[in-house]
């Protein structure tokens, strides 16, 4: 018997991940990949896949598999409480699912995005070397639907050492993040205010960028009206609209964009706002680029 798994239920939005398309924004092709880097690597260490193996990001779980075939799993991410066959299932841990049995993943209390690995990878298709789901150009596998079947590679670089990863979920509160000083920094009359301020998660939030809510920033009187030709857009960047919200740019983000950019978010804190829920609270803080 092949191994694969069976959707049973996609819920509200799960993507196939892996670390995106690297090395291609000179041509306009984004990165896209897992948002929250940390917690997909996480679970493929714990099963002793390769860095790059294909795995699902669930967005506010939902998420209901069927096994075909004995398998071995890991859950990471947002602590998504899960049910295999009317059993509790381990987070940031290996799980053993059997033939026929079946994963549920309900709605995490805290943090939006859990990670679900195979050992051996989720065996999808690539473009451009990379089996990412892009939601902004359509680039790679299409979001998960009910009745899909996908398959599980067989390759993998050891053999797994953890049971079980000690890890902190995803803060309930203000989430801190922190930011360098981005290239149009000076756009703006008072740039500490970004840090000053305490920010909203904005429920029009998706994987392009996270819009928050607040005070708006103002820019310096020489530059109202002002347009900025588009520039080059990173993961962690954020952007200020004529409105003054700014915008933190996720894996989906266009490659390029006419907004300045006040700052940069640490590629840590990139991971820790993935997580954020709609509402939550965010603050940041200036640190020294390194």
């Amino acid at each position: 018997m092949t191994p694969a798994v069976e959707v049973l239920d996609p819920g509200p939005l799960t993507l196939v991940e892996d670390l995106g398309r690297l090395g291609h924004l000179a041509v306009g092709v984004g990165r896209a990949g897992a948002a929250d880097v940390g917690s997909y690597l996480l679970g493929n260490r714990l099963l002793g896949n390769a860095r790059a193996a294909a795995s699902l990001e669930v967005t506010f779980g939902g998420l209901r598999l069927r096994a075909v075939g004995d398998l071995l799993v890991s859950l990471t991410g947002a602590r998504a409480p899960a049910d295999l066959d009317g059993r509790p299932a381990p987070h940031n841990a290996l799980v053993e699912l059997r033939d026929g049995q079946v994963l549920t993943l309900g709605m995490p209390s805290a943090g939006l995005r859990t990670y679900v690995a195979v050992r051996g990878g989720f065996d999808v298709p690539r473009t451009l070397g990379s089996a990412s789901s892009d939601t902004m150009s359509g680039l790679g596998p299409a979001p998960l639907v009910a009745g899909q079947v996908l398959g599980v590679g067989s390759r993998t670089e050891s053999f797994p050492v953890l049971d079980a990863a000690g890890l902190t979920d995803p803060p309930t509160g203000t989430v801190e993040l922190d930011v360098t000083p981005g290239p149009r920094h000076d756009w703006f009359s008072e740039p500490g205010a970004l840090a000053s301020t305490t920010w909203v998660a904005s429920s029009r939030s998706d994987r392009r960028g996270i819009r928050l809510e607040g005070a708006p920033l103002a820019r310096r009187s020489d530059r109202l009206g002002v347009e900025l030709a588009s520039e080059g857009l990173v993961r962690g960047a954020i952007q200020v609209p004529p409105g003054g919200l700014p915008v933190l740019c996720l894996n989906d983000a266009p490659v390029t964009g006419g907004y300045p950019v006040i700052g940069v978010t640490t590629s840590a804190s990139v991971d820790r706002a993935a997580q954020l829920q709609p509402g939550q609270q965010v603050r940041f803080t200036w640190c020294t680029p390194t």
